[in-house]
């Protein structure tokens, strides 16, 4: 979740949906969080089974938040491959489109919480999210990075708010982006291996 408590809407009364988002339900759980900080500790969790070739599905459900384990509604299914061009079937988008994916997303939600804090109303948020990678990498064949070299976001905002307020936005909205933070400053990862 994505917000900047410092701009709050003033607007009470009925009007505590604005964007798709509860404010009132929003503004309460950034209360409660500063008030019990430790509930804001959560862990995500992906499961995945390899299918065939390069196809795998992950399958997402469990996850640990406000101090106890939860379920989400239901369990979200993800299929990734390879297209034939690089030895897969196509089966689903690969890992690392689903990278720009998750930072799209990621970006988009806070805007809409940020928005709605602000009480600004939204009429259209359209996004596209570039990556450029040299192959050679993982395939081995030259010293260049694996992943991708670089990573592109473009932006369309429109609003009942002036430019340079959706600007800003956007720009709270980055700052405070778990994935941008991980993509932009990594982070640890631990691999561990049991074999069966």
């Amino acid at each position: 979740m994505s917000t900047d408590t410092t701009h709050r809407s003033t607007t009470h009364g009925p009007d505590t949906h604005r964007n798709g988002v509860d404010t009132a339900t929003l503004f309460a759980t950034l209360d409660a969080v500063k008030a019990a900080p430790a509930a804001a500790r959560f862990q995500f969790r992906a499961h995945n089974t390899w299918q065939s070739g390069t196809h795998s599905r992950s399958t997402i459900s469990d996850f640990f938040g406000v101090g106890e384990e939860r379920v989400h509604e239901r369990e979200f299914v993800f299929d990734a491959d390879h297209p034939a061009v690089l030895v897969g079937q196509d089966r689903g988008p690969t890992p690392v489109e689903m990278l720009l994916h998750a930072l799209a997303a990621c970006l988009t939600a806070g805007i809409a919480n940020i928005a709605s804090a602000r009480g600004v109303t939204l009429t259209s948020v359209r996004s596209t999210v570039t990556g450029d990678i040299d192959l050679n990498g993982i395939l081995g064949l030259q010293p260049v990075r694996n992943g991708y070299s670089g990573v592109g976001v473009r932006f369309v905002v429109e609003g009942d708010a002036p430019e340079d307020v959706l600007r800003g936005i956007v720009e709270q909205s980055r700052s405070r982006s778990a994935v941008f933070d991980v993509m932009t400053t990594g982070v640890p990862v631990d691999i561990e291996v049991e074999v069966a």
